[in-house]
């Protein structure tokens, strides 16, 4: 009997997993860990894959006769970028912001906040991670990113804030002491 040589995996960086798998992974974690040690893991598993994730979507544009991100515009880079997540199966974004200093993502039907949060707080960890390299790599600077909505507490879409850690540092300060995210972030 001869057996063949099982196939050699594609040279690409990405495994795709379902929903309920990566919804699963996300509680399994969260419950075992706590909260804290949850979302400091996944944002962490997040930021490993933004590289390969941002130079995915500079060859998914030159494959659909784009130029590199930087040229698109504000506007071009968010309809692209929603195109190239939605194809990922993540789901689509808008890109947008709230003053000068706040970029925001609106994620109406985003993969990661499939299930409930444990905890009744936003808990797309993964993808809070994920864009902060991302983004970050767009902007040619270092992003934190915080979400204030989220599906999976009870949310009608996710929504993610992105700017410099200061910017960030200063819009959580806003909310600790009382002011909602949006009027905190138009203080700044």
């Amino acid at each position: 009997m001869t057996h063949s040589a099982p196939p050699v995996p594609s040279q690409t960086p990405f495994v795709s997993l379902s929903r309920s798998t990566l919804s699963t992974l996300r509680a399994a974690i969260a419950r075992d860990s706590g909260a804290g040690s949850a979302a400091a893991w996944l944002q962490e598993a997040g930021y490993a894959g933004g590289a390969a994730t941002y130079e995915a979507f500079r060859e998914w544009l030159s494959a659909q006769g784009l130029s590199d991100p930087g040229a698109l515009g504000v506007e071009g880079f968010g309809r692209e970028a929603s195109r190239f997540f939605s194809e990922l199966g993540w789901g689509s974004l808008q890109v947008g912001a709230i003053g000068d200093s706040v970029a925001l993502v609106d994620a109406p039907a985003w993969s990661e906040a499939e299930g409930e949060s444990l905890d009744g707080q936003p808990s797309c960890h993964l993808s809070t991670g994920l864009f902060a390299d991302f983004f970050g790599r767009m902007a040619g600077e270092p992003l934190a990113v915080m979400e204030v909505e989220c599906r999976a507490a009870g949310n009608d879409r996710c929504r993610f804030l992105l700017g410099s850690a200061e910017v960030m540092q200063a819009l959580y300060d806003g909310m600790a002491a009382g002011q909602s995210y949006e009027e905190a972030a138009r203080s700044l």
